[in-house]
């Protein structure tokens, strides 16, 4: 309730209003691309090859709202751009010319996502090469060159446009542009995935048990994304009084609001696209040995696959949570502004020690969101592998809606706040 007491307060501030209308036009536009078909691809045949269980090939139509199963112009949905962000982002370690250009403000960070576009276009390329030539070969209707080409700038195209289309939302509209994707892609999943369900129970393929199951692990998936996403961690902070001329500064007591899950729902999205990275030999070979020994050993739908795949997803959540952490949060930083405004930590020496004090708080805390992103996301892999209960937004889709829709309502409060801030000093 409080969610749509915040959307109906900002609905009347004629700017966020604006704000809101472009971001919703924006995802009824990338919708309506997930339904126009690529050109010269047989329906018949499409259908036929998905007329079994999806398997691997379940993640992809998961980030593309149902356009990969489709082979819509938006097949490939935003995942190149995913993993351009994740190589981008560890090569910023590796090569000191990124670190520097990371450091460089926001000239710095537009290279940076000049680089990311650039590669983002190739990986698009690519993955639209495999899966023309690979995966979806017997449904196009033409193989003559001119065929293929066009189908394969028309997939790399539509990925591109996605691309653009996040950086308005962006730069335009109310919140993350690429999760609001991913988060529109979900959210237009869900239907069909009741549907599915509710059709297996009436076909007693699973137990009204099983479902009841299933929905009070999706309410304490809600609720557990909640409290992670808006628990803090309270530092208090001291500010020491000073005399400057005839007045007195200082004195008050505050706090530093660490969250405990500092990075969001940007890790689960991270591991899955790289853990989609090896499959995408599906789409160049989908009948070769190596695809079968990916589907057997890395897919969540294979037999060790499962726990291999498990594991790998429990170890990636985990990395990346404290990788954009201590992207997002520097104690460094924080203490050297503390000490330049006389701040400090009662019972803590301002300096290396505070530093030391505010990592050792968010290694603990992170350990904490870490392991919860982790369990929520895995858990439904493997209970989805040995029951007959198949829906399509388990623990990880939730996982990433409801995130995404509290990250989106935070940047809406924060606005407001803003604009009220403005007003005032007019």
């Amino acid at each position: 309730m409080e969610m749509l007491r915040t959307v109906a307060r900002a609905w009347k501030i004629a700017d966020i209003r604006k704000k809101i209308i472009f971001t919703v036009v924006m995802l009824l536009i990338f919708r309506v691309g997930s339904n126009i078909p690529v050109p010269g691809i047989d329906r018949d045949i499409l259908e036929s090859i998905f007329s079994n269980e999806m398997g691997i090939f379940g993640l992809f139509d998961l980030f593309s709202g149902g356009a990969f199963s489709n082979f819509t112009i938006f097949a490939l949905s935003i995942t190149p751009y995913i993993t351009a962000s994740i190589i981008l982002q560890l090569l910023t370690i590796a090569i000191p010319k990124l670190e520097a250009l990371s450091r460089e403000g926001v000239e710095g960070r537009k290279k940076i996502a000049q680089y990311t576009r650039y590669l983002t276009v190739v990986l698009a390329f690519v993955q639209a090469i495999g899966m023309t030539i690979g995966l979806f070969k017997d449904a196009l209707r033409s193989t003559d060159f001119f065929s293929v080409a066009t189908v394969v700038i028309v997939l790399a195209a539509g990925t591109a446009f996605l691309m653009w289309l996040g950086e308005q939302i962006n730069e335009h509209g109310i919140g993350n542009g690429i999760s609001l994707i991913i988060f529109g892609g979900i959210i237009a999943r869900m239907p069909s995935g009741i549907r599915s369900a509710w059709a297996s129970y009436q076909d007693d393929q699973v137990t009204l048990l099983a479902l009841i199951i299933f929905v009070i692990f999706a309410i304490a998936v809600i609720v557990g994304v909640i409290l992670v996403q808006q628990g803090q961690r309270r530092i208090p902070v001291q500010y020491a009084k000073r005399v400057v001329g005839r007045k007195m500064y200082g004195g008050q007591s505050t706090h530093i609001p660490i969250k405990v899950n500092q990075a969001g729902v940007i890790p689960v999205i991270f591991s899955m696209a790289l853990l989609q990275f090896p499959l995408t030999a599906g789409f160049f070979w989908p009948d070769s040995a190596f695809a079968n020994w990916v589907t057997k050993w890395i897919s969540p739908y294979g037999d060790p696959g499962v726990w291999v795949y498990a594991i790998l997803n429990i170890v990636l959540i985990i990395l990346f949570t404290y990788f954009y952490t201590a992207i997002t949060f520097n104690p460094q930083n924080v203490s050297e502004n503390m000490r330049a405004n006389g701040g400090f930590i009662p019972g803590i020496r301002p300096g290396r020690t505070t530093t030391e004090y505010l990592s050792k708080v968010m290694t603990r805390i992170t350990f904490t969101s870490a392991i919860f992103l982790a369990i929520v996301a895995t858990i439904p892999t493997l209970i989805q592998q040995f029951t007959a209960l198949q829906i399509s937004f388990g623990g990880t889709s939730l996982l990433i809606a409801v995130g995404v829709a509290l990250d989106t309502m935070k940047q809406l409060e924060n606005q407001m706040v803003m604009r009220n801030y403005q007003g005032f000093l007019k």
